[in-house]
């Protein structure tokens, strides 16, 4: 067992498995390419060992270069450019072949393919020493592959913890957590914020609305906040980074509870992956989403009798209403196939009383809580 910070983590993977699994990337990769003079990227930061190792088994000429990923804000319509920080040399008309130290969502790997494809490589192929075939959601063939391991937090060779454990030679997984970490759906009337209070208080659970957060970062003017209004002042969407980087700040305040209730995020399938990345990181991971249904009729009637004493203009035009509903399904329909692959999907019957529904949702964490 090491600790990192904060967290536990405990043996995974042994040093002998790792330069077992580095022989073989090692041979074929001297089989496909000893006589072709390739050029190895090693990315930065977490493939320097692995690229170390690799290098030094292979047997023919070849060219090394370190590179990273690098991020500039603010310059287009999504807020980003990627760039490959290190790259020195013209890759036009070479082999190329990627060193990773890990692929799990693929979402770093996709921007490097455009950026290799845009400089006219003869062709290129990844080689990782970790893979994680449940996380990765990208079309690329990741042609040669150490191991395989489920969708978990690691560290060691090379892999860190907020700059921790990089040196460590054998891997090791985070110590498995009780937490139970819950997303919460429901349409607009269904009573998702009602159910939520409850909930909270029930379980002992800490609340993150997307809305609340973004709400005090941006009056507070927080670094975060000044950031994010940047893009909504001009019209433009904020980057997933940036919405992370608010829930993360929000996790870290609240180190030890039983678990949280994700309300307004995620709402697009690489919002659900940055979201199991960052629990992954706090050795947690979320339970379940949990989705109030009811129809739609039942929404637009509910909505239109709050409308006469809230105040609100969204609530008393009913095209308004059926239009933030068919908003809702189209956003929330990925999701629910997301969660359903992974087991974690609970649609609930969203008509009855508060109590009614509040027993509903208990019974599924219930039993999700007895099975851990």
């Amino acid at each position: 067992m090491v600790k990192l910070h904060d967290l536990e983590f405990e043996p995974y993977i042994s040093e002998e498995e790792i330069n077992t699994a580095i022989d073989k990337v090692a041979q074929d990769l001297n089989r496909d390419y000893q006589n072709d003079n390739p050029i190895f990227l090693g990315v930065l930061n977490g493939a320097f060992m692995f690229a170390s190792e690799v290098i030094k088994r292979f047997k023919g000429d070849c060219e090394v270069s370190f590179v990273k990923l690098g991020s500039y804000l603010g310059t287009n319509t999504t807020g980003e450019v990627k760039t490959l920080l290190g790259l020195n040399q013209s890759l036009a008309g070479r082999r190329v072949i990627l060193l990773e130290d890990i692929v799990d969502t693929g979402n770093t790997l996709q921007e490097i393919n455009k950026i290799l494809l845009d400089e006219k490589v003869v062709d290129y192929e990844v080689a990782s020493l970790f893979y994680k075939p449940e996380a990765y959601k990208k079309e690329f063939n990741i042609k040669y592959r150490g191991i395989d391991i489920p969708n978990k937090f690691i560290v060691g060779y090379g892999l860190d913890y907020d700059g921790l454990g990089r040196n460590l030679t054998e891997v090791y997984k985070l110590k498995e957590s009780n937490m139970t970490n819950l997303v919460l759906f429901g349409p607009p009337g269904a009573g998702k914020g009602t159910q939520a209070e409850v909930l909270k208080q029930k379980y002992n659970l800490v609340h993150i609305s997307t809305g609340d957060v973004f709400r005090h970062n941006i009056k507070n003017k927080t670094d975060l906040g000044v950031h994010a209004k940047s893009f909504i002042d001009k019209g433009q969407l904020v980057p997933d980074e940036i919405t992370i980087q608010m829930l993360n700040a929000e996790v870290d305040k609240n180190i030890g509870v039983k678990g949280f209730i994700f309300d307004g995020f995620p709402r697009t399938e690489a919002q659900a992956d940055a979201l199991a990345e960052l629990l992954a990181k706090k050795n947690t991971a979320v339970t379940a989403m949990i989705a109030l249904e009811l129809d739609d009729e039942v929404l637009v009637k509910r909505l239109l009798e709050r409308g006469k004493t809230s105040g609100r203009k969204d609530d008393a035009d009913e095209a308004v209403i059926r239009n933030r509903i068919k908003v809702y399904y189209d956003e929330t329909a990925i999701l629910k196939e997301y969660y359903k692959k992974r087991d974690k999907f609970y649609g609930i019957d969203g008509v009855g009383s508060i109590e009614e529904i509040t027993t509903r949702i208990s019974e599924v964490i219930d039993k999700l809580q007895a099975k851990k």
